[in-house]
């Protein structure tokens, strides 16, 4: 990926100080047994193939734990990286390095891990002209970071909360009594934002069309029904499909002509990047 065009890591350091606590608490009583002036070195390696992310975060664990360790990395944000390949270099006291090094790596593995699942599906997608979105199925805390790997990983964003979007789903439709009504009241809020609603069947489908939706999700509709859906459509609303959406059918949504697929398995699924630190003592 082009390192240009990643976007700006949103690394709050409130959250991070609250990651270190986490697991600090008072103090490292296992780093006590090492000398305080023991200087060391350490190299973050990858056992297996990824696209790294989260570089920013992992040098804030220790801009705050420590800010005399030094970190050179060897790969960059974005880049993706062999198996047993080494990220990066850090010097530094060896206390400060034994004691942060839990924190930075269950924050580089969770982000490269999203980043590399979601690598997988922009280059299932490429050329398609279908836009593979996120959710809002994140781990709690982490929303804008991982939010931000999927960028890292070549996808995009759908709404990042209840507050930048409208998506009226099957509650929000028994609640407000009808598609149209849900639709017509969401409009009179005049929020400007898109208004998006779900729908289960063609005739939901017309429905929504009918009233006037900027944006329908199709749940869990098959591929035939994708088909038609695009073809009742006829390029009135923007179509979303959701539901049990796979790397293995990717390509046969794309070609269904609808516009945007969310995964929620890119945030929801995540499967943490084996990541090592090895640390030696410096002489």
């Amino acid at each position: 990926m082009n390192p240009a065009i990643i976007p700006d890591a949103p690394v709050d350091m409130d959250e991070i100080a609250r990651f270190i606590h986490e697991d600090l608490g008072s103090t490292d009583l296992t780093a006590l047994i090492v000398p305080a002036t023991t200087l060391a070195e350490a190299s973050v390696l990858t056992r297996v193939d990824m696209v790294l992310c989260g570089g920013p975060w992992f040098e804030a664990v220790f801009a705050l734990l420590d800010p005399t360790v030094h970190i050179n990395w060897l790969v960059g944000e974005g880049d993706q990286v062999s198996a047993n390949e080494l990220i990066c270099k850090l010097t530094g006291p060896a206390r400060s390095l034994l004691t942060g090094e839990r924190t930075a790596l269950n924050i580089l593995q969770t982000l490269s891990g999203t980043a590399t699942l979601s690598r997988r599906y922009a280059e299932e997608t490429e050329g398609t002209g279908l836009v593979v979105l996120d959710t809002r199925k994140t781990i709690p805390g982490l929303r804008n970071a991982q939010k931000y790997a999927v960028r890292c990983g070549g996808c995009s964003n759908h709404r990042f909360g209840l507050y930048d979007g409208i998506l009226i789903k099957e509650n929000h439709i028994t609640s407000a009594g009808s598609i149209g009504l849900a639709v017509r009241k969401a409009m009179e809020l005049n929020t400007h934002v898109p208004i998006e609603i779900e729908v289960e069947t063609l005739d939901e489908l017309t429905q929504a069309l009918d009233a006037g939706a900027d944006r329908i999700m199709l749940d869990n509709f098959d591929l035939d029904m994708m088909r038609k859906a695009v073809t009742l459509n006829a390029g009135r609303a923007k179509l979303e499909v959701s539901g049990n959406v796979s790397l293995e059918k990717i390509k046969a949504i794309a070609a269904t002509g609808v516009d945007y697929v969310s995964v929620g398995a890119l945030t929801k699924n995540v499967k943490a990047i084996d990541l090592s630190m090895r640390i030696t003592l410096r002489k």
